[in-house]
């Protein structure tokens, strides 16, 4: 059942296996294990069936062919899906069914990708954990005890436990990448506006994005083939051709500037994970690339400069949820203010109320130039230093989170705490740019460790080629789950 997608087509060519076989397969997988794990809000069982169906008669002759025709893949419950129930994790969208489909749902489809179902989440996004659902606490296939990281946990976790092939996620501060590190599978964040956000729920929308979470390198390099490109609808979207992802993964490192930041390499990261990504680092020399110790000196700023930015961002685009147009409503019947007040209360949970306030304070009267406008301008000083280090190189190795997966529980009671777990991949999403984590190693309690490769801005091709260079050289991505 498992395989990349590349050896999955094949097996389609060669009539050794149909979509329907393999959909059927995951669904099965799903029954056995999901109530361990708590991947999925929904298993759409009648349509990925019937998508499996017209995937088999595609490849019969019916239609045209892709690489992801007949593949079953998830979607994080963010994306909006005609028919099929959309949450984003909270009680506030509960019974929300969307009458159109996101653009990169319909680029799926259209693909010929069977969409099995959609992914648990923090609740709008905001979280590290995927304890912020308001449905269920996912649990990290590795270790049940443990959290899968955030907030694109579930799909981290379908694909680490065998539920599907890939999964679509979403990545505003870290939110493909930490998790992909903590499942021990590739998460990539392409640049911002590469991929459309049309139909993807809003957390904060100068720095969402979509992007793929995947078993291996060239599977996360055929998903973004499909989802990436110019999308009229979404006025943020970069209105450039998309080249083949594929097509230079097997360049190799020789010759690459390989970048070093001093600042990601701090006092508190795990013993076990900086041993695990200079190991990495001492790889890419020994392949031939160039090592360059580089500085990204507003480092310091970016979570604080974060959190002002995504909090405000969120207040303002949640303020569309007051039971009067979708979602739920509680009404009393004491009046129009006394129904806002109330739904918001009881739809949101704690830690979007948290962010809403915070945001709420930073933008306003008084305040606006002293946090979110200077914050604003502290950003683009990190862009700046992105800017100007990537003139002394082609690509940056960091840790993708300072720790491995933590304990479920273990950082809930202290925010600041569990916001510090985005601290390596948060700079790089204030700046836009392509960031991929994948494995690189095992701490002694068998859990993942994750390499981050940063590349520069739309140079998704480079940090491809870089990641698969150090998978093919390398055995941390064939190590599986066991369930």
């Amino acid at each position: 059942m498992l395989g990349t997608i590349e050896e999955l087509q094949e097996r389609f060519r060669n009539r050794e296996l149909t979509s329907k076989g393999l959909t059927e397969a995951f669904l099965r997988r799903i029954d056995e294990v999901d109530d361990s794990v708590g991947a999925f809000i929904t298993v759409s069982k009648d349509e990925a069936l019937e998508a499996s169906d017209t995937a088999d008669n595609r490849m019969n002759g019916d239609g045209e062919i892709t690489s992801l025709t007949g593949i079953p893949v998830s979607v994080k419950d963010i994306f909006c899906t005609k028919g099929t129930p959309t949450t984003c994790g909270s009680r506030i969208l509960e019974g929300f069914v969307p009458p159109y489909d996101a653009t990169v749902v319909r680029k799926l489809k259209e693909a010929g990708a069977v969409i099995i179902g959609k992914n648990n989440m923090d609740e709008f996004a905001m979280g590290s954990s995927t304890e912020n659902s308001a449905y269920k606490k996912t649990k990290n296939p590795w270790d049940l005890t443990r959290v899968p990281g955030g907030s694109s946990g579930g799909s981290a976790a379908s694909v680490a436990a065998g539920e599907c092939i890939a999964s679509i996620g979403t990545d505003t501060g870290g939110s493909i990448r930490q998790p992909a590190a903590c499942c021990g599978v590739v998460g990539l964040k392409p640049t911002y506006g590469r991929v459309s956000r049309y139909g993807m729920i809003a957390f904060a929308s100068s720095l969402d994005q979509a992007g793929p979470i995947t078993r291996n390198v060239r599977d996360a390099a055929e998903l973004l083939g499909v989802i990436a490109g110019f999308d009229p609808r979404e006025s943020t979207s970069i209105d450039l051709p998309v080249p083949d992802y594929t097509a230079g993964l097997g360049g190799g490192v020789k010759g690459l500037r390989v970048g070093i930041p001093g600042e990601y390499f701090i006092d508190g990261i795990d013993g076990e994970v900086s041993t695990a990504v200079q190991n990495a680092i001492n790889f890419f020399k020994d392949q031939g690339a160039e090592i360059v110790d580089i500085s990204l000196p507003h480092t310091e700023y970016a979570v604080s400069v974060y959190y002002i930015v995504a909090t405000a961002e969120a207040s303002s685009n949640l303020a569309r949820y007051d039971g009067v147009r979708y979602g739920q409503r509680v009404d009393d019947g004491d009046g129009l203010l006394e129904m806002y007040k109330k739904t918001r209360d009881r739809g949101f949970g704690a830690e979007v109320k948290r962010r809403i306030m915070l945001g709420t304070y930073a933008l306003s009267s008084g305040y606006y130039d002293a946090y979110y406008k200077k914050a604003s301008q502290v950003r683009a000083l990190i862009k700046r230093d992105f800017d100007l280090a990537f003139k002394e190189c082609d690509i940056m190795l960091t840790p993708t989170a300072p720790t491995a997966a933590f304990k479920i529980g273990e950082k809930t009671s202290d925010p600041l705490t569990m916001y510090l777990s985005d601290i390596f991949t948060i700079s790089s999403s204030l700046a836009g740019i392509p960031a991929i984590s994948l494995p690189c190693g095992f701490t002694t309690e068998g859990l993942p460790i994750g390499l981050q490769i940063i590349g520069n801005t739309l140079d998704e091709a480079t940090v491809l080629r870089a990641a698969h260079a150090y998978e093919t050289g390398t055995e941390w991505h064939q190590k599986r789950a066991k369930l």
